[in-house]
């Protein structure tokens, strides 16, 4: 059985951000607004708007900010602009009528040139949580959200470590996304009673840092 459900992003990520130590795990992650989009892309250079609501990376965007402008990237279509004003009236006409939140952008390790993250995803069982799965998803070429649905595939998730981050332990990274989901189980659990099954999305930038991109208690 599933548990309860939460569809809103922002709100796990609220929960976890109480704890002192998964908080330094999550991007910065603010709801959108037209001046913290300025702020954030001044301050990380790059950010993902996300719908607060929605899954399967439908309604992802991201903004890339370089020395000439603007590099706004909705499914294989990207739009470079020099002005912030145009900017936001591309975004404008591409973001649905939709509450959404800012995350910072993360410089994921990849596989030739394709973006990779990691799915971990856990189940309640009899009064215990049960790893059911852990995978690298690999973007489709052109594409920089892994979904499968969009055409991305699924690797061992150590055969994944090893191809993207050669020079780590891929074992001891495995491990280190264990504690730390089981970390946020007990977090998301005490704030949401009820749940009986998570999808942690991980990401692994290009020194190894581990990022906790999304939660989701419906994970496919």
């Amino acid at each position: 059985m599933a548990g309860r459900q939460l569809a809103s992003k922002w709100l796990k990520t609220e929960a976890l951000l109480t704890d002192p130590q998964v908080a330094p795990y999550i991007p910065a992650t603010m709801p959108y607004a037209a001046d913290t989009l300025v702020s954030m892309l001044d301050e990380h250079g790059m950010v993902v708007i996300k719908p607060i609501v929605g899954t399967g990376g439908n309604g992802v965007i991201r903004v890339l900010q370089d020395g000439t402008g603007y590099l706004i990237t909705h499914k294989r279509r990207s739009v470079h602009v020099n002005t912030l004003h145009s900017m936001q009236y591309v975004l404008s006409r591409m973001r649905l009528r939709r509450r959404y939140i800012i995350q910072q952008g993360i410089h994921l390790a990849s596989i030739q040139g394709r973006p990779l993250d990691y799915r971990v995803k856990v189940v309640k069982e009899r009064g215990r949580w049960e790893f059911r799965a852990m995978l690298g998803r690999l973007a489709s070429p052109g594409l920089f959200v892994t979904n499968i649905c969009k055409g991305g595939s699924l690797l061992r998730l150590r055969h994944a470590l090893r191809l993207s981050l050669p020079h780590i332990n891929a074992w001891e990274k495995r491990n280190e996304m264990r504690h730390l989901t089981r970390q946020c189980i007990a977090i998301l659990e005490a704030r949401f009673p009820g749940i009986g099954e998570l999808g942690f999305d991980y990401g692994l930038d290009h020194e190894g840092k581990i990022w906790i991109l999304e939660v989701n208690t419906r994970p496919a």
